[in-house]
């Protein structure tokens, strides 16, 4: 009976915590001793900033919604480079002022100013696995009713990328630790309706975190993002390695106004033709396109809106028109001027 009783037990804290050498989550903070510049870095990328409990978060100084205090907030989401919103004692999404009246709640970093974030609404968090470490869609964080899922670390933690750590941490070796450098490894996340070449449109602009939607769709699609960013590093720490590839356009570029002025490949190939938080103007939001291809076609279309299911929808055509292109900053100019310079750039 004896025997039974601790087959039994011991059968049970298997089925509780799983196997003995199955690995489990130890925490970024558990990296730093051995990888502290890979860390350092991290810790700036704005990663572990996509949700943060209130208590981090307020060191900030970022401003609150109308008549709400620190204490009444539970997580930041967000706060870091674009725009922050900010969520309740009971987990949802604040959505208007602490009276119930109507407020923009969401906070752009960039330009101080405050959108409204579906207006009015009792919108739950359920924005897993991609803002968090080690997501579950079962059970409520923190026991709060509006946070869905559950997650062992707020953020996007090392462990998010490179696997559970703990069999790393306690022998440190090439084979227990997940290094994946595919573009389909980040465009789990930053992609909006699954991995492919469809670009979702609103408000004129590609909508944000469509980087691997937008670079399948264009003319970089067998490009891995690792061959331009440390997954590390900010994005705006780009390696500036146009060159490597396309020396001759490079080279031809250098003799160009653009180039004697400063301004790199990038601020034509990958204009702000996204939209995050902020639109600077008709042609410009904030976030850099991953298309890169330019179309010198006065009448060529960055869009297109066909019907599915009933509802219109708009979608990127995986180029960069010279709307976006160049009248971004040449507000004053139109289309055709723009087309009748194009071909000057290369020349």
């Amino acid at each position: 009976m004896k025997i039974i009783l601790a087959t039994f037990i011991c059968f049970s804290v298997f089925l509780v915590f799983g196997s003995a050498d199955a690995a489990y989550y130890v925490g970024s903070d558990q990296c730093f001793n051995c990888h502290a510049d890979q860390f350092n870095d991290w810790q700036s990328s704005g990663h572990p900033w996509k949700i943060r409990k209130a208590a981090k978060a307020r060191y900030a100084k970022l401003p609150l919604p109308p008549g709400y205090s620190w204490d009444e907030i539970s997580y930041v989401i967000g706060g870091a480079t674009k725009k922050a919103r900010f969520i309740d004692l009971e987990g949802y999404i604040i959505t208007g002022a602490k009276d119930g009246s109507e407020a923009k709640t969401q906070y752009n970093i960039e330009d101080g100013s405050w959108s409204f974030y579906h207006k009015g609404e009792k919108k739950p968090y359920k924005c897993g696995p991609c803002h968090m470490t080690g997501y579950s869609p079962e059970g409520n964080q923190d026991g709060r009713p509006g946070l869905i899922g559950t997650w062992v670390e707020d953020g996007i933690g090392c462990e998010e990328c490179h696997g559970p750590g703990s069999d790393h941490t306690k022998k440190p070796a090439k084979d227990n630790v997940s290094v994946v450098s595919t573009s389909q490894a980040c465009g789990k996340c930053h992609q909006r309706g699954g991995i492919n070449p469809r670009p979702p449109v609103s408000g004129g602009f590609i909508r944000h975190h469509e980087q691997i939607n937008e670079l399948l769709s264009g003319a970089h699609n067998e490009l891995a993002c690792v061959e331009c960013h440390d997954p590390h590093k900010r994005a705006i720490l780009v390696k500036d390695n146009c060159a490597d590839c396309h020396n001759d356009a490079a080279a031809s570029y250098t003799r160009n106004i653009h180039a004697q002025d400063g301004i790199k490949c990038y601020a034509c190939h990958m204009p702000k033709m996204s939209k995050s938080a902020i639109k600077v103007n008709k042609y410009t939001g904030d976030v850099r396109t991953h298309i890169f291809k330019i179309s010198i076609d006065s009448k060529a279309a960055a869009f297109t809106t066909v019907e599915e299911g009933g509802k219109k929808k708009t979608y990127a055509n995986g180029l960069v028109t010279l709307d976006f292109a160049c009248l971004g900053c040449h507000l004053g100019r139109d289309i055709d001027w723009a087309a009748k310079n194009a071909t000057k750039i290369h020349d």
